[in-house]
């Protein structure tokens, strides 16, 4: 079969591997008729996530029809049109009991390995290092799904997969983002980054009721999308966050703040992000948390801090005595993507909202590699990019 792999640092191939073979028999094959690149997925092109290896097959965001099934999964059958969660969990541990299904202690083989970094394993993720289960992505033909008879969700007839593939990961994991903010009526909420994970949280916090919603980018594609939606924008290239920010909330603050950039934020003229880029270059630094300190110093006192960005290691000069002095809350992980998915599916059935708005860019499986520049470098007016088989 034919599958985006990792082979170092901005070298994505389109390889020809062998197929995926049942394993276990919960397990299930899937038939991929179209996957995603995620922003996600830029951390692993340029080099930021530990313990990937080269042959790694990419991708987390994919959906397809189910072709084989394992012996003890009687959940799904032949001929089932599935979208298949980033996150793999086994639905009986005491985490998945209690929907905390990103950090299943079941789903990832180098749990050890997890235990020793983070302290704790979380759950296995598709194409997504070895640190989180050397699992094989979905950037291709067929994929095999472990734990198949829990982590899927099964499509009704008469949705397209544009429509349905973003309740793998980045819908719920806008809309988890607006959730942990536990949004009020009065709230403003402030989102920094408006690639697709911040396009679905501006949604979310929309449908979730938020008095007004302010956004913070500096694409001129992304702002407008974001706009079109009904939130206020703000190019930090042409002016100061802050002020803007003690302007729309009357010198308080936004009461919410999400975090939809993670490790790779920029910033412009800012002293505490040229001193990330040089930490990152001689690794004394993994991540650049610049968006972090500047969500701190303009929270609301007692207000809430949403980080569904991802964030892969190590960060400095972190503000921590304003954020408890403030009595800031701090909600964050991984999305535990099923505990959302009815909900959100019957929105998608009841068209309050069509997730595929995000696309802008849609091409076969072969043409992936090229994409990923395209992405990270947001030509071409890119946003989001799908891929067709």
């Amino acid at each position: 079969m034919r599958a985006l792999r990792w082979h170092g640092k901005h070298d994505i191939r389109c390889d020809t591997v062998p197929d995926p073979k049942i394993e276990h028999g919960r397990d299930a094959i899937v038939k991929v008729s179209t996957c995603a690149i995620c922003g996600s997925d830029l951390h692993l092109f340029d080099g930021f996530m530990p313990t990937m290896k080269s042959g790694d097959i990419m991708g987390h965001e994919f959906m397809g029809e189910v072709v084989e099934v394992g012996t003890e999964n009687k959940a799904l059958k032949v001929g089932d049109r599935v979208v298949v969660p980033f996150t793999i969990f086994c639905g009986e541990c005491a985490q998945c009991k209690r929907g905390n299904f990103s950090v299943c202690e079941r789903s990832n083989p180098n749990k050890e390995m997890a235990d020793k970094v983070f302290g704790h394993t979380t759950a296995g993720l598709f194409g997504y290092s070895h640190l989180t289960g050397g699992y094989a992505g979905g950037q291709a033909e067929f994929v095999r799904v472990p734990f198949a008879d829990t982590t899927h969700i099964k499509i009704p007839d008469g949705l397209t997969d544009e429509q349905v593939l973003f309740l793998g990961d980045i819908f719920p994991t806008g809309w988890q983002a607006a959730v942990n903010c536990d949004i009020e009526p009065t709230d403003t909420v402030a989102i920094w980054g408006a690639g697709p994970v911040g396009q679905m949280a501006i949604r979310s916090a929309i449908l979730l009721g938020a008095k007004q919603v302010v956004v913070i980018d500096r694409v001129p594609e992304r702002l407008a999308m974001a706009n079109a939606a009904g939130a206020i924008t703000i190019n930090f290239d042409d002016e100061s966050v802050l002020d803007r920010l003690k302007e729309l909330t009357g010198g308080k603050g936004p009461e919410k703040c999400i975090d939809a950039v993670g490790m790779e934020s920029h910033a412009t003229r800012s002293f505490d992000a040229m001193y990330d880029r040089v930490k990152q270059a001689v690794m004394l630094e993994t991540d650049r948390p610049h968006v972090l300190r500047e969500m701190i110093y303009v929270c609301r006192p007692a207000g809430t801090l949403s980080v569904p960005g991802v964030y892969g290691g190590l960060i400095d000069k972190i503000p921590f005595g304003a954020s408890m002095n403030k009595g800031l809350t701090w909600k964050m992980g991984q999305t535990n993507v099923n505990r959302w998915t009815d909900d959100l599916l019957k929105r998608i059935q009841e068209g309050q909202i069509d997730p595929s708005f995000v696309i802008t860019h849609t091409v076969p499986l072969e043409e992936g590699p090229g994409m990923y520049k395209t992405f990270r470098d947001k030509e071409d007016g890119c946003i989001k990019v799908v891929l067709k088989l």
